[in-house]
C-alpha cells in the first residue's frame, strides 16, 4: 500500500517555486519545479516514512504556510490572495518539509545522503525513483533554479528544522548554507 502524500507534497513545492521563482522563461520554470518537487518529495518521504504516518498527517493536516510566508515576507491578504478561495492549497503546506527541502536544495551532498535514506521504506517499495535533478544538477538546473537553490536566500527557511534533519541522517552532519 503506498502513502498519498501527494497534496502536501505539491502544495509545498508550490509554496517554494512561488517564494523562490524561476529564472527565465517556461522551461526554466518547468526545471524550477521538478527541482521543488523532488527536494519536497525526499523531505516529505523522511518526515512521514510509513503509511501510517502519511494517513495520520493526511487527517490533521500537515499545519499551512503562515509562519513561512512570514519569514519569506510573502502576505498572502496584503496581495488580496485568497480572498476567492484559490490559495486553500496554503493549508496543505508542510513547514518542516518545507525547511528540509531547503536544506537539501542547498547542499547536494545532503541531499544525496537523504536519498540514500530512503532506500528500503514504505514510499520506496517496489518503485524506481530518480532524484538526479535534486542530487546533481547540472548547469541548466542551477541556472533555472538560482533563486530556489541560493543558500542566503533559503537559510531562515533551512534553519527552522535544519537540525531535525541532520539529527534524522546520522550524528555528524553540518548543514551547509
Amino acid at each position: 500500500m503506498r502513502a498519498d502524500l501527494s497534496p502536501l507534497i505539491a502544495a509545498t513545492a508550490q509554496w517554494l517555486t512561488r517564494a523562490y521563482p524561476a529564472c527565465g522563461g517556461a522551461l526554466a520554470s518547468a526545471l524550477c519545479e521538478v527541482q521543488a518537487r523532488q527536494a519536497v518529495t525526499v523531505a516529505a518521504w523522511l518526515r512521514y516514512p510509513t503509511v501510517m504516518d502519511a494517513a495520520l498527517v493526511g487527517m490533521a493536516g500537515p499545519g499551512g504556510s503562515g509562519r513561512l510566508d512570514w519569514i519569506s515576507g510573502t502576505d498572502p491578504d496584503a496581495a488580496g490572495m485568497g480572498a476567492d478561495g484559490t490559495d486553500a492549497w496554503r493549508s496543505w503546506v508542510d513547514e518542516v518539509v518545507a525547511s528540509w527541502a531547503a536544506c537539501l536544495l542547498t547542499d547536494p551532498e545532503l541531499a544525496a545522503l537523504a536519498v540514500a535514506g530512503l532506500d528500503g521504506g514504505d514510499h520506496t517499495t517496489g518503485v524506481p525513483m530518480e532524484f538526479r535533478r535534486l542530487i546533481t544538477p547540472d548547469a541548466r538546473d542551477r541556472e533555472a533554479a538560482a533563486l530556489l537553490r541560493h543558500p542566503d536566500l533559503l537559510s531562515p527557511v533551512a534553519e527552522l528544522h535544519g537540525t531535525q534533519l541532520m539529527n534524522l541522517l546520522g550524528p555528524g552532519q553540518a548543514l551547509i548554507a
